[in-house]
């Protein structure tokens, strides 16, 4: 990307830091990404880097929006393809597996966020992503219930505090062995699990 990042237009230059940054997350701990780092990355020198963005903190935010952009756009086109709300869970589901798999440095770098301490601006933006996502699939959980997909006591909230924590899980249990493509292979007996608890009476 060296000489090539030399002599991007403003908004290309933008979007290849964010490239830069996500690919850095995915080789190392984000916290420990400097800007020295990024410009590295990019071919550029630190000087160049922030002409663009004068802080860190703005990167992140601009990584963030990034990902809430991309990530929750990949949700919908999933969603609006499906032929019923089970069907367009699973898509949704399938999205974000695919989006992790292809993109192994954004859930490091929203969890190192979550982690920071204090109410910063790329660490809001995260738990906004969050209710955003977590809006989509309430509503589809709500609309499977309606069309009977689901049983009429399915706990909505917990369905989807569940759908997201499997995800988290899966993602977890592929950071911990090192082996991202593992994502893929577990998800779909996972996701069948998830789906007979919605789906099945007690």
């Amino acid at each position: 990307m060296s000489g090539h990042s030399r002599h991007l237009p403003a908004d290309e230059r933008r979007a290849a830091t964010v490239e830069a940054v996500v690919d850095l997350a995915a080789e190392q701990n984000p916290s420990d990404i400097t800007t020295t780092a990024i410009a590295q990355r990019m071919g550029l020198t630190q000087g160049a880097l922030f002409r663009h963005f004068p802080t860190k903190d703005a990167i992140l935010q601009a990584v963030m929006s990034w990902v809430t952009e991309r990530l929750l756009a990949r949700v919908d086109k999933a969603a609006e393809g499906a032929t019923s709300p089970l069907a367009a869970l699973e898509a949704i589901f399938k999205t974000h597996i695919d989006f992790v798999a292809e993109h192994p440095g954004v859930p490091r770098m929203l969890f190192g966020e979550l982690q920071r301490p204090g109410e910063t601006l790329p660490k809001q933006m995260v738990q906004t992503l969050t209710r955003q996502y977590g809006e989509r699939l309430r509503r589809l959980l709500e609309a499977g219930k309606a069309r009977s997909e689901l049983h009429s006591e399915l706990d909505v909230d917990a369905a989807v505090v569940l759908f997201i924590g499997t995800i988290q899980g899966l993602v977890m249990q592929s950071l911990l062995a090192g082996d991202v493509a593992r994502i893929r292979r577990d998800a779909p007996a996972v996701f069948a699990i998830y789906l007979r608890g919605i789906t099945h009476t007690r």
